[in-house]
């Protein structure tokens, strides 16, 4: 069973009296533990595509299967929940709350998923170790550099052990070197089983991916 299937799916958008067709006729297929790169220059759907397969948004039609359970039939909340058990999210502009610490970032998806505060902490300072962040746990996001702070958002996207990561421009506020270190972390979360999904336009990046989907006007243009 594929982990993810999406069947002619449709985005509209309504801006003003004209619609934006983001997405059009759309089918997808992903196993498990694929790396795939979606790329394709700005307005082609890949960010609407990436928003879609981690539930922020909704089709105006088609079916949408994860795990082989049709996910645009869920509620608001049934939905939230599967984001936060399922769906890693990393984007480039890190989305941390600035007014938490580093440890306090990392912990929010458990917080929001009720386990308890030994357990969180626990799983936090073990998550902080691994991504080389132990002497920055009270550290806010504006006393972090860009790599420190891609690496805490890194840590809040696997705390839940999701079953995928959808990375949206992941090094695009990073240097090169520093973008080197955070898609080695990614590909490591894929080397072992997780699926990692990254929208980019950069080609080097693109190419690191296994599969390689284009866009172009809300359709699939190449898949490789």
């Amino acid at each position: 069973m594929p982990q993810i299937e999406l069947r002619n799916i449709e985005r509209v958008f309504t801006l003003g009296d004209s619609e934006v067709h983001a997405l059009r006729t759309l089918d997808l297929t992903v196993a498990a533990g694929e790396y795939i790169a979606i790329m394709g220059p700005s307005g082609s759907g890949k960010s609407t595509l990436l928003n879609l397969l981690g539930l922020l948004d909704r089709p105006n039609s088609g079916a949408y299967l994860l795990e082989g359970r049709d996910v645009t039939t869920l509620t608001a909340e049934e939905q939230a929940r599967v984001r936060r058990e399922r769906i890693g999210f990393v984007f480039q502009s890190f989305h941390l709350v600035p007014r938490l610490t580093a440890a306090e970032n990392v912990a929010l998806p458990m917080m929001l998923a009720g386990i308890p505060h030994g357990e969180r902490s626990r799983r936090v300072a073990q998550a902080l170790k691994d991504y080389g962040l132990a002497s920055r746990a009270d550290h806010r996001p504006d006393q972090l550099s860009g790599g420190q702070r891609q690496r805490v958002a890194i840590a809040r996207a696997t705390i839940m052990h999701p079953a995928m990561i959808l990375a949206d421009e992941p090094t695009g506020n990073l240097d090169r070197a520093t973008g080197e270190d955070v898609m080695a972390l990614l590909e490591g979360l894929n080397a072992g089983g997780v699926t990692l999904i990254v929208v980019t336009h950069d080609a080097a990046l693109g190419n690191r991916a296994r599969r390689r989907v284009a866009m172009e006007d809300g359709r699939k243009v190449e898949d490789r």
